[in-house]
């Protein structure tokens, strides 16, 4: 309850809860367009608690800027068109459902991540799939995109 009444008025107090979520922001709007380089950040050193699992996104839009930051999530619309894809063209209906189920949640754990670290939901738990820092996490998302592969080894060819 405390990280939501944060996210409705907190804004901007360093000893509130939002202080990870206001030094995310920070980080985000430093990188600029092209980013200060890789491993060049300065807000993970320091400013931003825990940086390489829960808020890896604003590390990213700091060091490879407004590019990378679209970029990441250009690959995740690459994934998610290719995962429904795969869901569309799938033989039989079970394979069809777990297709989209298993790119859906990929997709909503990104959105959700992404939507935290800019501010636009209240603070979650959620690492970024396949980019944070985390072993059971990124072998769950290996084993579903294991899965994923192997439903569209038997799809039918449009």
């Amino acid at each position: 309850m405390e990280r939501f009444k944060a996210f409705l008025t907190n804004w901007g107090d360093i000893k509130s809860v939002s202080y990870q979520l206001d030094q995310s922001l920070v980080a985000l709007g430093s990188g600029g367009f092209l980013g200060k380089g890789l491993a060049q950040g300065q807000m993970k050193l320091m400013h931003i608690p825990e940086p390489h699992t829960d808020f890896i996104f604003p590390i990213i839009g700091e060091e490879l800027g407004f590019i990378g930051a679209v970029s990441v999530i250009v690959l995740f619309l690459i994934f998610a068109w290719r995962g429904l894809q795969i869901s569309r063209q799938s033989q039989d209906l079970f394979g069809s459902l777990l297709a989209a189920g298993i790119t859906l949640m990929i997709l909503l754990q990104a959105l959700i991540n992404i939507g935290v670290s800019c501010g636009l939901l209240p603070t979650k738990g959620l690492p970024l799939p396949f980019v944070s820092f985390g072993g059971s996490a990124l072998v769950m998302n290996m084993a579903e995109v294991g899965i994923l592969l192997n439903i569209s080894t038997n799809r039918v060819k449009r």
